[in-house]
Formats: C-alpha cells, sequence, structure tokens
C-alpha cells in the first residue's frame, strides 16, 4: 500500500510538473502570438515622437562640438554651452512630434491615444527649449543669437518648401537644410567667447562644406549602386568629382586669404582620399546602415582633427 501511495504522489507530481510546463508553453506562446503587434505599436510610438534622420543628429552635434572646441581655447565658459546644447537637442527633437501632430510628415497621430502622447513629448521639449534659450538671452544676453536663430528658421522653412517640389529637388533641400543644422559651430562658438567674428564664420563654413560633401556622397553611393567599374562610376559621378575639386580650391583659397591655418587641411583630408578611392573600389551591395555608420566615423575623425589642428596654431 505505501508502495501505491508513493507511486500515486510521483504520478501526481509528474502530472502536475507537466501542467505547469504546459501552461507556461501556452503563455509563451501567446506571447509569441501578441509580441508582433506589441512591437509594431511601440515602433509605431517611436516613430511618431524620434526623429528618423539619424545622419541628422551628427550633422547637429559634430558642428556644435567644433565650435566649442575651437571656442575652449579662448574661454572655459561651459555652461552656456550646455545651455545651447540642450536647448538645440530638445529644438530638433520637437519637430518629429510636431511633424507628427500636424500631419505634415509620412507618420502621423491618428488616433486619441496618439495625439495624448505626441502633445506630451512636444510640450515637454518646447519647455525644456523654452527655459534654455530663456536662460541664454535673459537680460539681452548673447543678442547675437536672435540673427543667427532667425538664419536657421529661413533655412529650414526654405528646405520645407523645396521637399514639396518631389524626389528631384531631394539632394537640394537636405544641402539647404544643412545651414541650419551647421549653425550650431557658430552658435557654441559665440555663447562661449561672446564674439561673433571671423573665426565664427569660418566655422559655419567649414563644417558646412564638410557636410555638404558627406551628403554628396551618399547621394552617390545610392545613384551607383550597381554601377561596375571605373568609367561607369565617373559617368554617374562625375559631379561628386567637381564637387570634390572645388571643395579642396575654396578651401585652399581660404587658406592664401588667412581665413584658416594651412594645418587646418588634414582634417579633409580622410573625405578626400574616401571619395577619390570609391572610384576605384570593387562592386559591392550597398549596405545603407553600414554607410551611414561610416560616415559618422568621418564626422568624428573631421571634429577631432580640426580640433587639433587649430589648437596647434595657438
Amino acid at each position: 500500500m505505501a508502495f501505491v501511495r508513493a507511486t500515486a504522489r510521483v504520478t501526481d507530481d509528474v502530472a502536475q510538473v507537466h501542467v505547469v510546463h504546459l501552461n507556461d508553453s501556452v503563455a509563451i506562446a501567446g506571447d509569441a502570438v501578441e509580441s508582433p503587434i506589441e512591437k509594431a505599436r511601440r515602433e509605431r510610438r517611436r516613430a511618431l515622437i524620434v526623429p528618423r534622420e539619424h545622419g541628422a543628429w551628427g550633422l547637429l552635434l559634430v558642428p556644435m562640438i567644433t565650435g566649442a572646441g575651437v571656442a575652449f581655447r579662448h574661454s572655459h565658459n561651459v555652461f552656456p554651452f550646455v545651455l545651447l546644447l540642450t536647448a538645440a537637442l530638445a529644438l530638433f527633437w520637437l519637430r518629429t512630434p510636431a511633424e507628427s501632430l500636424l500631419g505634415t510628415s509620412a507618420m502621423h497621430a491618428e488616433n486619441e491615444e496618439e495625439r495624448h502622447n505626441v502633445i506630451f513629448v512636444a510640450a515637454y521639449l518646447a519647455a525644456i527649449a523654452v527655459m534654455a534659450l530663456g536662460m541664454l538671452l535673459v537680460a539681452g544676453r548673447n543678442p547675437d543669437l536672435w540673427l543667427i536663430g532667425g538664419a536657421v528658421a529661413v533655412a529650414f522653412a526654405a528646405q520645407a518648401f523645396i521637399r514639396r517640389l518631389g524626389r528631384g529637388a531631394r539632394m537640394t533641400a537636405q544641402v539647404v537644410g544643412t545651414f541650419g543644422l551647421t549653425a550650431g559651430a557658430p552658435a557654441a562658438y559665440y555663447v562661449i567667447t561672446g564674439k561673433f567674428d571671423a573665426t565664427a564664420w569660418m566655422l559655419w563654413a567649414v563644417n558646412l562644406i564638410f557636410a555638404g560633401n558627406q551628403i554628396h556622397y551618399v547621394q552617390l553611393r545610392i545613384h551607383t549602386a550597381r554601377a561596375q567599374g571605373l568609367r561607369a562610376k565617373l559617368a554617374r559621378g562625375w559631379t561628386f568629382s567637381c564637387g570634390q575639386i572645388v571643395m579642396l580650391a575654396v578651401l585652399g583659397l581660404a587658406c592664401v586669404r588667412g581665413m584658416m591655418p594651412w594645418i587646418a587641411l588634414i582634417a579633409f583630408a580622410p573625405i578626400l582620399i574616401r571619395g577619390w578611392l570609391y572610384f576605384f573600389e570593387k562592386p559591392a551591395p550597398l549596405a545603407v546602415r553600414q554607410l551611414g555608420w561610416s560616415e559618422l566615423r568621418q564626422a568624428v575623425v573631421f571634429c577631432v582633427l580640426f580640433i587639433a589642428a587649430l589648437a596647434l596654431t595657438r
């Protein structure tokens, strides 16, 4: 009898284990069925409030860091730069939820819950931007920021107008928008040093030239993805080749005129080499994500080399 009872208990325990495993399997299966829906909702919520132009983060941050790095040679006034960086990041981020709310982008809020989430994020970012800018501009401080801000607003308004002209004007719109993004370089230099001088203009110009080259290079890679051989690539990418030559000539002229030290040209060497070498590379499938990371590394290298080059001229 004892043996029977023990056997029964073991049988019951095994049955319970099977039931628990079965319940877990059902739960896991249920999660597997629900996860694609939840994942889609999560990705949609993210797309409504987080900027989708990942490369634009680099176009925004690299000029600001470049301007700050050069400015710190003359001043160590860090707090205004932190305020400017906070305001710039908040305003840049604010554009995506604002467009989602207004319905001017591909992704827009379609129901009450989505509108509530987008409004909350937009209000939060706007409050941060207003507070940071208010501290920068209070009591008439940094008055030239109004002029820089006006130029940025004009650039983004022009970009929005050009976008409406169709896909053929896409690169032009990107270049025009870069005027606004690279304004972070002179703005950072100005709030740290208190001066909007020739160096500030030079910082704006070199960052604009560098960003323009990156945009043109990415478009070259996209439009010549299936081109094979040097002749085919040159036939479709001759404008980029001419752009590389013009860029080098403009930079050389700036050095001759004393607007920029000669040693600063070393910061542009990597992108010039990268651009020319592409025409001689073997054909390979276009990996957009890999290309994006590669261009981000190029931007970081440019930033470091340019700051170091100007530091050596002290």
